[in-house]
């Protein structure tokens, strides 16, 4: 079974086969590095705010030993 893409080519079953089988790749891809996208957003956010909340917490430690 032929059908016609782009310019007049015809593309058989397989050429198809093959190009959804690319974009099924591609959608894969498009996922993980969204995920790892994502992973970054948090630790990004994650890692000053835990920094912040350590210094906080060591000056509070070390006001209360001396005061």
């Amino acid at each position: 079974m032929k059908s016609t893409f782009g310019k007049g080519t015809a593309m058989t079953e397989i050429e198809m086969q093959e190009r959804q089988a690319n974009l099924r790749k591609i959608d894969t891809e498009i996922a993980k590095m969204l995920a790892e996208t994502r992973q970054i957003g948090v630790s990004t956010f994650l890692a000053p705010f835990l920094a912040a909340a350590g210094l906080m917490g060591a000056t509070a430690a070390l006001v209360k030993l001396f005061f």
